[in-house]
């Protein structure tokens, strides 16, 4: 046996034996984190040949505009809404934008959070076609407290809303391979939740899973609790039923700002995920151009309850394993996470559906938030929805200095959101501040110089200008 096979086998006997004593988590979860931590050892992780991967074809990424329309048909509208479930991903704190509590409780417009428009969306789903679809969200326990307190204020809502937990880990100590929580670390600090990949065995953990298919649900539609554009597309559901696929994949063009982002690709006869992190340093250039690779993820998944379980019971969901390092107090720890896009490859007649830019809305930042609070968009029955008057097809790119970073601090420094329907892109550095009705367009520059305040009048109409100073308004 080599060295090395001994080595990673006498760090698995240590940890499992310090997780053993941990009962902070259940049986479930100490297995699945064993099982984690063995394949990461095991290196099974294989290299992508890089001349193998083919561009998927048409009938692998399937362009929306050609798929059917739905059933005009009520009662055959209602019978395909009752086979679905929705399933937000509410793990998330508001931590990068100075809130506190789930990130899904930030205030997003006209004072509703994005919990508050997920719920009005599938309520008004529910009321128009008479179906029950239900919402479930899976909190990490960063979330979960909050979360349980804040869905009671729903509780006359015409949607059954069910939380569950996804798996708590303990972060693993670089030097000697243990888990921090058996060295003393007892707080939240200890562990971590290894990323949205866990949802299906978490779903199937729960109970949550076997519940769900006993009431005749057939597919879920997975989404990041803070992409306004995910919203339940008939045409879509229509179509995976109809053509009996077990995993969709919503992709949309990439532009400059998701050069990052991971891809679809046909590898050996089947569809996977290409990530960043996966690609040789001599084709990352490559890996970004958006020559080659014209698509990518929005993390908007539709996925057959039924595959889940058959998946999941036979421990198939192999996923790539990302390495998180991070540092608590000083001490340099390992997570190793899993992401949901990347379970693709396991499932039959998986494909990506190359969806229009509208269903990828996120919000992670203020310059997000500034995006969505404008009149680019309006809000109609809880979904966001563009102002026709905007003939760009390109959202303006906005970059905030450091004192827009915390959403109080944002909202401060707008009396309010300045009009930006015709306006191509904004900077803004220094302490800045907008009057009420500003409006904004071309290309706009805002920079004030150190300890210099700098504020925009109410009504100034601003284009295409470079300002540095009151002067220059």
């Amino acid at each position: 046996m080599a060295a090395a096979a001994v080595a990673a086998d006498s760090k698995i006997d240590g940890l499992r034996d310090a997780v053993a004593k941990l009962g902070e988590i259940s049986e479930n979860e100490k297995a699945g984190f064993i099982s984690l931590v063995s394949r990461y050892l095991s290196g099974e992780a294989e290299q992508i040949e890089w001349s193998k991967i083919q561009t998927p074809t048409d009938e692998v990424v399937v362009p929306y505009d050609t798929l059917a329309p739905p059933p005009e048909d009520l009662d055959a509208m209602k019978a395909l809404l009752d086979k679905l479930v929705v399933l937000k991903l509410n793990g998330g704190l508001g931590t990068t934008m100075g809130c506190t509590g789930p990130k899904s409780v930030i205030e997003v417009r006209n004072g509703f959070t994005f919990l508050d428009l997920i719920v009005i969306q599938i309520e008004s789903l529910n009321k128009k076609y008479g179906c029950s679809v239900p919402l479930l969200l899976m909190n990490s326990f960063n979330t979960h407290d909050d979360t349980q307190k804040i869905v009671e204020k729903y509780s006359n809502s015409n949607i059954g809303i069910h939380t569950f937990n996804q798996s708590q880990y303990p972060r693993i100590v670089t030097e000697d391979f243990l888990p921090l929580p058996s060295k003393g670390q007892t707080g939240k600090d200890g562990w971590y939740p290894p990323g949205h990949g866990d949802v299906f065995p978490s779903l199937n953990n729960s109970g949550k899973l076997d519940t769900l298919l006993s009431q005749g649900k057939e597919y879920v539609f997975v989404a990041n609790s803070d992409n306004l554009g995910a919203i339940v597309d008939i045409k879509i559901l229509n179509h995976l039923i109809h053509n009996q696929n077990e995993y969709c994949m919503e992709v949309t063009p990439k532009t400059l700002a998701d050069v990052k982002g991971g891809t679809l690709i046909s590898y050996e006869g089947r569809v996977q995920l290409l990530e960043i992190a996966q690609v040789p340093d001599e084709h990352v250039d490559e890996f970004k151009s958006i020559e080659k690779f014209k698509i990518f993820n929005t993390n908007n998944l539709w996925v057959n309850l039924k595959a889940i379980k058959r998946l999941v019971d036979a421990e198939a969901l192999k996923m790539e394993i990302i390495p998180n390092p991070k540092e608590v107090d000083g001490v340099k720890v390992l997570q190793l996470e899993t992401a949901a896009g990347a379970a693709i490859r396991f499932f039959e007649k998986a494909i990506g559906i190359n969806v229009p830019r509208s269903r990828f809305l996120p919000v992670k930042a203020t310059s997000d938030l500034l995006l969505v609070q404008s009149d680019l968009y309006t809000l109609v029955d809880g979904y966001v929805i563009r102002n026709p008057a905007r003939v760009k097809p390109s959202n303006p790119s906005i970059e905030l200095g450091p004192e827009f970073k915390k959403v109080a601090n944002f909202l401060a420094r707008f009396k309010s959101i300045p009009s930006i329907v015709e306006l191509d892109s904004l900077k803004v550095s220094g302490d800045v501040s907008f009057g009420s009705g500003v409006v904004l367009k071309g290309n706009v520059t805002i920079a004030a110089k150190a300890g210099v305040k700098l504020e925009i009048p109410d009504g100034a109409v601003l284009e295409n200008k470079d300002i540095n100073g009151p002067e220059d308004i």
